[in-house]
């Protein structure tokens, strides 16, 4: 009588946590690339408020009917339902007739997302 033995069915202990660690690296992996996605998104957006904050300091700066006084200005500007910090800097030029125009807008945390410089001259 003679006996065969069945080859063994399924996978050892070894390949299976070889397997679910490597599922768990790629797993990782693709959450690092959501979560960049994710914070390029949200930078966009703030940039693009920011911008809109900015050309609304420099369009007041253009329309005024006189020029704008040299030195700092700050305020806070809404967009979205998000706050940034606006800081218009005014300075003056070589040539009288005109002003260098700043802004710079934060966000809520100070940091620095945009800035933007026109000059305005004398109407």
């Amino acid at each position: 009588m003679t006996r065969t033995r069945r080859a063994a069915r399924g996978f050892t202990l070894i390949e299976v946590l070889v397997a679910l660690g490597i599922v768990a690296i790629a797993l990782m992996a693709g959450t690092q690339a959501t979560m960049a996605l994710t914070r390029n998104a949200q930078r966009q957006t703030d940039v693009m408020l920011a911008q809109i904050c900015a050309e609304n300091e420099l369009i007041k700066a253009r329309l005024a009917r006189q020029m704008p006084p040299v030195g700092d200005a700050g305020g806070v500007c809404t967009q979205a339902s998000q706050s940034f910090g606006v800081t218009v800097t005014t300075t003056s030029t070589l040539n009288p007739n005109f002003r260098r125009v700043d802004v710079q807008v934060r966000d809520a945390f100070d940091a620095p997302v945009l800035r933007l410089s026109t000059v305005v001259g004398r109407y």
